[in-house]
């Protein structure tokens, strides 16, 4: 799940997360069982269900996925290359819809109610004693840092455009990866400074 939720207020944005994340597991799995025209008419559905919440949220929508194309150019290349362009095809298809559809999930649900469904998809292991608190936080660090880090990214390829004529490269990566270690820093001193993930009984021994 790439982006946090949007602003723009849609349809979904009223459907509860459960059935969100729900919907999102069945039809990541059916879409492994789709040939080529399939997937095509699976791609064009995802599209009119991010058009359904309006042209400004199907921009933003776009605007979040525009990462992937590198994966796809890349994925296109290696199959015409090995003359496996129908394989190709079908495997870009299938990432391209089925990121779209968790990114879709994301942008029309709020974080704390996706917390809250994993909260008690995690209730059996509670109840046999296990602590599931730094699981959930482990999921809402990810989808609360991800587009931070995607921005950072942005940020530093802005940086290196002002200064060089020259695109931005793999130089960009040590910065990048000095950033997410310092916001890594400061999250942590964060935690500790309010007792920590461990459970209270672990605290009190």
């Amino acid at each position: 799940m790439i982006s946090l939720t949007s602003p723009i207020r849609t349809w979904a944005h009223r459907v509860p997360a459960g059935f969100k994340l729900l919907a999102l597991s069945v039809l990541t799995v059916l879409l492994f069982r789709l040939d080529l025209t399939g997937l095509v008419l699976a791609a064009l559905g995802v599209a009119c269900l991010y058009l359904s919440g309006g042209l400004a949220f199907a921009a933003q929508g776009a605007l979040h996925l525009r990462m992937l194309w590198p994966f796809l150019l890349l994925i296109a290349l290696w199959h015409g290359v090995t003359g496996q362009i129908q394989a190709g095809a079908a495997i870009a298809l299938r990432l391209l819809a089925a990121l779209a559809l968790a990114n879709f999930v994301t942008m029309t649900s709020r974080l704390t109610d996706m917390i809250a469904v994993l909260t008690w998809l995690l209730a059996p292991l509670r109840r046999l004693g296990l602590s599931t608190r730094a699981v959930e936080l482990a999921i809402a660090m990810v989808l609360r840092f991800t587009p931070m880090l995607v921005e950072n990214g942005q940020r530093l390829a802005m940086s290196w455009r002002a200064r060089s004529r020259r695109r931005p490269n793999w130089r960009i990566v040590m910065p990048m990866a000095a950033l997410a270690l310092d916001d890594a820093d400061h999250v942590a001193e964060a935690l500790r400074a309010r007792g920590g993930i461990l459970p209270d009984i672990h605290r009190r021994d």
